[in-house]
């Protein structure tokens, strides 16, 4: 089993959600006692949202590449980001290290390409809706992206600073992030995906009448798949 290396806290409300699908997935597989071989980083997210905020992506670049070579240091063979916002400086951290770096991006689209969705709708903060870094890799896989309208990208991005990153699961937001997603799909959206590893915390499978691509799921997953390759 390879040492997987987590970038996280951004925000640890899914974070934790990456360490316990990763650790129940190789459990399953291997059995017995087994869990992962994992080495973590966890921001103070106010931290990154502070630079996030400031549009200071290049001191977040330096910073979460310096911490991914030293999760490669402390002995991580493969290097998984656990937030998709932060994917925007995902070839900074690319180019510091020199063990494999699971982009979030290429895993969801493996995904939605194997369910035959060629027009899928994409839901996330209003960095990874509005800006290329998350899109434009989603379209290299040959896939179609519909994002919301500028007042419903509004309220997503809203619901998961507002509420998700801080632990809060309304009913009122998770009906107002379905009507978005209905729009969506009133727009020849036939998947979802959760461009957000929060909002996994108010919206499920369940809820949705087309297929829904659950990036921190796919991308746990995924890592496991590096692991015990």
């Amino acid at each position: 089993m390879r040492t997987i290396g987590l970038l996280g806290g951004m925000s640890w409300e899914s974070s934790i959600e990456y360490e316990r699908m990763i650790n129940t997935e190789v459990r399953r597989r291997l059995g017995g006692t087994h869990s992962a071989d994992l080495v973590i980083r966890s921001y103070d997210f106010a931290r990154i949202e502070e630079l996030q905020a400031n549009d200071d992506w290049a001191a977040a670049g330096r910073l979460l590449a310096a911490d991914a070579r030293r999760l490669e240091d402390a002995g991580a063979e493969l290097i998984v980001l656990c937030t998709n916002t932060m994917h925007r400086v995902a070839d900074v951290i690319e180019a510091a290290i020199s063990v494999p770096f699971l982009h979030l991006a290429d895993a969801t689209a493996r995904a939605v390409q194997a369910a035959r969705v060629e027009r899928v709708a994409l839901l996330g903060t209003r960095y990874t809706m509005e800006h290329d870094f998350y899109r434009g890799r989603l379209e290299r896989h040959g896939l179609e992206v519909v994002v919301p309208d500028a007042d419903d990208r509004e309220v997503v991005h809203r619901v998961i600073y507002d509420e998700l990153v801080r632990g809060v699961v309304s009913p009122a937001s998770k009906a107002a992030y379905l009507e978005v997603i209905r729009r969506l799909v009133g727009r020849g959206a036939t998947g979802v995906i959760a461009g957000c590893t929060e909002i996994e915390l108010l919206v499920g499978a369940a809820d949705v009448a087309v297929p829904y691509f659950a990036t921190t799921t796919l991308h746990a997953l995924a890592a496991v798949d590096a692991a015990l390759a």
